[in-house]
């Protein structure tokens, strides 16, 4: 190759990133749900014609692109190459064979260009509902958490399938958000596939063969001088979580060898009663985002650059759980497996991966409707509110953690304003929460408080997704754990971390989401940060007492300064 064509490759791979971006862009500005609009809750991505990922949108999260990046070759093998016509829509929320759960649905289109089949462009929302018993962990089964879409087609040749689109109106409680986002997601396809085939234009493609050759065959190089420069060894991580009614113990072996890092997570838990569930897809994606991040961060993701990031997991374990096991909640476990990666990998390269964080994130959905307990005025409604939020994230070797940010799922905190649009829900308390943050030379990052109840005249019940309640985020290299989540009534009534519970008209629930854990001994914590963090109140002067031995005297003169308006 000549160095002019690999310059003009160059620009080309520079290219289909920014257009899986702009992909993905489309989508939050078409999306009928505030999962999408507002938190990023989405994937978008560009394939050849093998259905090898070669490009994904930075926008989005790792759960849906990673195991997206799979699933494409199931739409193949169940569609059928000989099926494929220039204006199909193919469509699946089949969380085996998409990505994980049945509220995400994954829309993938063929790409023609001049006729000739040239590669996919396919893409992944979360919705608000997809019926069943609703967004939680309650169901028993796969077939209590709502309806099934198999691998198929949306639209033929252009033509949409209307009793398609009738059977997910009859048998979902927001018919309208749904079929909107499902008709947002092809539209982001088509936006994809109009700029790629102008793309083709401009420099003379008639396929993608090339380009995806210099992409995959540069990828893969690079990721493997990253891995082989590393010292082979093997190493175990642990970590226990919550679970459902009894902890959980994800555990893996991980072993840095030639062209590879392997994840074994042989000893870890079975398979729940309820949809705390992962598939094995979405445990794959987060180990591989996980070791990804630690070693191979700037390499672009696609199927070349993934794939010497190798794992094993026992069939019928938690991270494997196969049909009909329910898995609503795949995310409350997936997204503790890095962290849990990171426990084995900080024992081969110390120095390098940060502490534990919140991990999974605190999300909750609110079902809406007239209060029972007495007549409900006329203008009360039925609405199902989903809100995503986030504890803090650990802290990094030479960094505080990231405040009330998701890691590893990367979406964001949606907004009070943007949730109180949707339902006749309010928003009392959304704050950060002082001292979550686990103490250390780096602090964790601070988690929330959050208080929620319902307008006059309505009652709610709220389904729970949470952990870190009595298995907080634990420190690393001397750092303290962060802080733990709480939940109750504002009566003082005990919740549940997971589960749909009821709250009565009139009641507030009150929740704190948890810190991240701090990094390094809190005596070797730069005094000048501990100052700033009192004056800021990240941390009460009883914290600063505690952890760090400032006396009373040095604590009161800091907040004389804070409240004089004096710089720190």
């Amino acid at each position: 190759m000549s160095e002019l064509s690999k310059v003009a490759y160059q620009v080309m791979w520079n290219r289909l990133i920014s257009i899986v971006e702009e992909q993905a862009q489309a989508l939050v500005r078409t999306a009928f749900s505030t999962s999408v609009r507002e938190a990023g809750d989405l994937s978008a991505g560009v394939y050849n014609d093998k259905g090898e990922m070669l490009a994904q949108a930075v926008t989005g999260t790792p759960g849906h692109v990673n195991a997206m990046a799979e699933s494409v070759g199931h739409f193949i093998h169940r569609i059928g190459r000989q099926n494929m016509f220039e204006g199909d829509v193919y469509i699946t929320n089949d969380p085996w064979e998409g990505t994980g759960h049945l509220h995400d649905i994954t829309v993938v289109t063929p790409s023609f260009h001049k006729g000739r089949f040239v590669g996919f462009f396919a893409c992944t929302a979360h919705v608000t509902d997809i019926g069943g018993r609703g967004f939680g962990a309650d169901a028993n089964s796969v077939y209590e958490e709502g309806l099934y879409i198999p691998i198929m087609k949306f639209a033929e040749r252009g033509q949409v399938d209307r009793s398609l689109v009738h059977i997910i109106r009859g048998n979902v409680r927001e018919p309208d958000q749904l079929v909107g986002d499902i008709y947002a997601l092809a539209t982001c396809n088509e936006v994809g596939h109009r700029r790629l085939t102008g793309m083709m234009d401009e420099f003379g493609l008639a396929d993608l063969d090339g380009i995806s050759d210099f992409i995959l065959s540069n990828s893969r190089a690079a990721t493997l001088e990253r891995i082989n420069a590393l010292k082979p060894g093997t190493a175990d991580g642990h970590m226990r979580i919550d679970g459902y009614n009894t902890p959980i113990d994800l555990k893996v072996k991980l072993t840095i060898e030639k062209d590879r890092m392997f994840c074994d997570w042989e000893g870890t838990s079975g398979v729940d009663k309820k949809g705390i569930n992962v598939p094995l897809a979405y445990t794959k994606a987060y180990t591989c985002y996980a070791l990804k991040c630690a070693i191979a961060p700037e390499i672009p993701n696609n199927a070349a650059s993934l794939a010497p990031f190798q794992i094993a997991a026992p069939v019928n374990s938690i991270v494997n759980a196969l049909h009909p096991a329910p898995v609503a909640l795949r995310h409350v476990i997936g997204h503790m497996v890095p962290d849990t990666v990171y426990d084995a990998l900080d024992k081969l390269l110390p120095g390098l991966v940060p502490a534990e964080g919140a991990g999974s994130l605190c999300n909750f959905q609110i079902s809406l409707r007239p209060r029972t307990d007495a007549p409900a005025p006329p203008d009360a409604v039925r609405a199902e509110v989903l809100t995503f939020n986030s504890g803090g994230a650990g802290a990094r070797p030479e960094l505080d953690g990231m405040s009330a940010t998701a890691f590893p799922s990367g979406v964001m905190t949606m907004p009070a304003e943007a949730t109180e649009q949707v339902g006749p829900v309010i928003i009392w308390r959304k704050e950060l929460r002082p001292d979550s943050g686990g103490a250390g030379k780096r602090r964790g990052g601070l988690g929330q408080y959050m208080e929620v109840g319902a307008r006059e005249g309505h009652e709610f019940d709220i389904s729970a997704m949470f952990d870190r309640v009595r298995h907080p985020a634990r420190g690393r290299r001397g750092g303290e754990p962060g802080a733990p989540t709480t939940i109750g009534l504002d009566d003082g009534t005990a919740m549940r971390g997971k589960g749909r519970q009821h709250v009565p008209h009139g009641r507030k629930v009150m929740m704190a989401f948890p810190g991240g854990a701090g990094y390094g001994d809190p005596k070797d914590r730069d005094p000048s940060e501990v100052r700033r963090d009192l004056a800021l109140g990240y941390i009460t002067p009883e914290h600063a007492e505690a952890h760090y031995g400032l006396s009373r005297d040095e604590i009161d003169a800091i907040l004389r300064r804070a409240r004089a308006g004096e710089a720190f």
